[in-house]
């Protein structure tokens, strides 16, 4: 430890104890006068060094109060520009909070509707089990599908819902076409008991007696349609078979070939909504083709009208110019006898009046 890290006060008190043990030691070595002298001398010296160690610590108190106001100034300096960050921070994480609040609350809605979409159509998937574990509505879902896409491709004229084709026998659709084809009769049929089984067969032989059924099923609808709905006379000599399932129908086809050569045989073609739905525009077009042939001959019949009308027309043509023609020479005639009278006038203007003489010569003889 240094002098100059003592406190003042202590060196102070150190310094007169070195001056008071001195002055003691002179005493003893010089006598009483020279030990007093030396004593008064050494305490001036600690007395001006005690005054100097005052001012010295005024001046560092000095020091430290500006330096301690410094500091608090700079300390509340950097405390204010924090606060203004933090504040700025906390207005910023504010308004982020509240955006991320308020897209919260909207997805949560979002959320909400569309677990209310899922528990309808969960409801409405429950509806359309029940309507086809039961035959009779099964077969109308079937009926309620090909009204839907008949009545969207065809015009009301081109077809008929539960036609009656004789006594007893009443099909779902009749497409009415000209001759030929001739009408053709539509029946929806469902075979989904038999298809359900061949997919929830447990081993091959399950399976097996699933495919038996689902082959005399189809056999049924088909010989049942060719008996009822081919009625010579009265209908076309084919009838549709609409199955209302894409998965029945790919099915009927990858597996089993010898039902569809059946129906082929049978004249009763198998088709699905999306085949029904080209065939239906196919028979648009027909029917839109049949009836730019009657309109023709209706064209026809107008332009051979219009034909007589322009004919006569220009007969009426020829005779107003024949008229125009001879009004034409009238007019030049006029005008020929015009000219000879306005001649004849000026003439008569440019002749300076004489003698009665030469004014009977000018104007010759009295017209008789």
């Amino acid at each position: 430890m240094t002098l100059g890290a003592l406190d003042p006060v202590l060196l102070v008190l150190l310094l007169a104890a070195i001056g008071i043990a001195g002055a003691a030691l002179l005493r003893r070595r010089g006598g009483t006068a020279a030990a007093d002298a030396g004593l008064a001398e050494l305490s001036g010296r600690l007395k001006q060094m005690a005054e100097g160690q005052a001012a010295a610590q005024a001046q560092l108190a000095e020091r430290l109060q500006a330096q301690e106001r410094a500091l608090a100034e700079a300390v509340d300096k950097r405390l204010q520009q924090l606060a203004g960050k933090v504040g700025e921070s906390l207005e910023k994480s504010a308004k982020e909070t509240s955006t991320t609040v308020t897209d919260l609350r909207v997805r949560l809605a979002r959320i909400d509707e569309a677990q209310k979409t899922i528990a309808e159509l969960s409801t409405q998937v429950v509806s359309l089990r029940d309507i086809l574990s039961n035959k009779q509505a099964r077969g109308a879902f079937g009926e309620v599908m090909l009204e839907d896409l008949v009545r969207q491709v065809l015009p009301p004229q081109a077809y008929e819902f539960q036609y009656a084709i004789g006594e007893g026998r009443r099909c779902d659709c009749l497409l009415i076409l000209p001759n030929p084809p001739g009408p053709i009769a539509v029946d929806a049929k469902f075979p989904l008991e038999a298809w359900r089984q061949m997919g929830e067969a447990a081993d091959e032989q399950q399976r097996k007696l699933a495919q038996r059924a689902f082959t005399v099923a189809i056999t049924k609808h088909i010989s049942d349609i060719r008996e009822r709905y081919i009625v010579p006379g009265t209908t076309a000599e084919a009838a549709l078979m609409f199955l209302p399932s894409e998965a029945i129908y790919a099915e009927l086809h990858a597996n089993f070939g010898e039902l569809v050569a059946k129906s082929f045989q049978e004249r009763v073609f198998i088709v699905s909504p999306t085949t029904l739905w080209a065939m239906l525009n196919t028979i648009r077009a027909v029917l839109k083709d049949v009836q730019m042939r009657e309109q023709a001959g209706v064209i026809q019949v107008e332009v051979g009208r219009l034909l007589e009308d322009v004919r006569r027309l220009d007969d009426r043509v020829e005779k107003l110019q024949t008229h125009f023609g001879q009004a034409e020479k009238d007019v030049r005639d006029i005008r020929t006898s015009a000219d000879k009278v306005i001649g004849r006038a000026e003439r008569i203007k440019e002749v300076e009046l004489g003698d009665q003489s030469e004014l009977g010569t000018l104007a010759g003889p009295p017209p008789g």
